[in-house]
């Protein structure tokens, strides 16, 4: 699967589905990144439909693919391994022109696998019933109105504050590098059993992130009627949310499986990616 508004994409598609025929396997593809990258191959509708019929996702784009990748497949046992072609991209695992390369170690069985969890919200919001699963996030902000929300929030029954914020991030253990970090959130590892609980610009300057177990139950009720709030999933839009409403987040019995190669690290892509620097010992 491939993104196809990225125009390098196609060359990337192609380029594997080539790479991939030449050992004898058999390259199948979504109906849209088939006529993006002009391939001949099986064609099936989407993610979900490819998962059941491959033993293997090759995601060719950014984050945001992945993330949606990962939606569409919720629950399924065929891991994916992503191709970068975007800028950052945490959870892509490979550049694309080490695409060659990776595929020789994967040929060869130079890879593990990580299980990924995935969360979801469920409520009423606006009069109508709520439901989302993210692997990234579930985040409640305000809309277009530069005013602060206020939100109400317990954790396992027990209330933690009434933040007023921009918003607040629920995110999970693969989330941590994502909206959480650019809003002041820790860094966690992605198979750390947490939640990052991250408020947006908080008006209370003590208010900071939490970690929180994963089994946790987290509640967030909207106290204003007016600036609205809004339910976000991974960056898609889920709902409204009236003074009152309230939303669930909490793991999903669902996750995801993400292909590495054997030789990776979450900690050495933090060093690459975000361009650490200091005095090695």
């Amino acid at each position: 699967m491939g993104n196809a508004e990225k125009s390098a994409c196609a060359t990337s598609v192609r380029a594997a589905a080539q790479l991939i025929q030449r050992t004898g396997r058999k390259v199948f593809c979504d109906a849209i990144t088939a006529q993006t990258a002009k391939l001949k191959c099986e064609v099936r509708a989407d993610a979900a439909a490819l998962a059941k019929e491959t033993d293997l996702l090759l995601i060719f784009g950014g984050d945001g693919t992945m993330l949606h990748a990962a939606r569409q497949i919720a629950g399924s046992k065929t891991p994916m391994l992503g191709v970068n072609i975007g800028s950052l991209g945490f959870l892509t695992a490979i550049p694309s022109d080490k695409l060659a390369v990776a595929l020789k170690l994967i040929w060869a069985g130079e890879y593990k696998f990580e299980s990924r969890a995935l969360i979801e919200a469920t409520g009423v919001g606006h009069g109508k019933k709520l439901k989302a699963t993210a692997l990234n996030d579930i985040v409640v902000t305000r809309g277009a109105v530069s005013r602060l929300i206020a939100l109400d929030v317990t954790v396992n029954g027990e209330l933690v504050t009434r933040y007023r914020c921009d918003g607040l991030i629920i995110s999970s253990p693969t989330g941590s590098t994502a909206y959480s970090l650019a809003a002041g959130g820790a860094i966690v590892l992605p198979t750390a059993d947490v939640f990052a609980l991250t408020p947006i610009c908080p008006h209370a300057l003590s208010n900071r992130s939490i970690i929180l177990p994963l089994s946790a139950t987290i509640r967030v009720k909207a106290i204003n009627a007016l600036p609205a709030a809004f339910l976000n999933a991974d960056g898609q839009s889920v709902g409204e949310m009236d003074a009152g409403d309230e939303v669930t987040i909490c793991r999903s019995r669902h996750s995801v499986r993400l292909m590495r190669l054997a030789d990776s690290s979450f900690l050495e892509a933090m060093r690459r990616k975000l361009h650490w620097r200091g005095t090695y010992l």
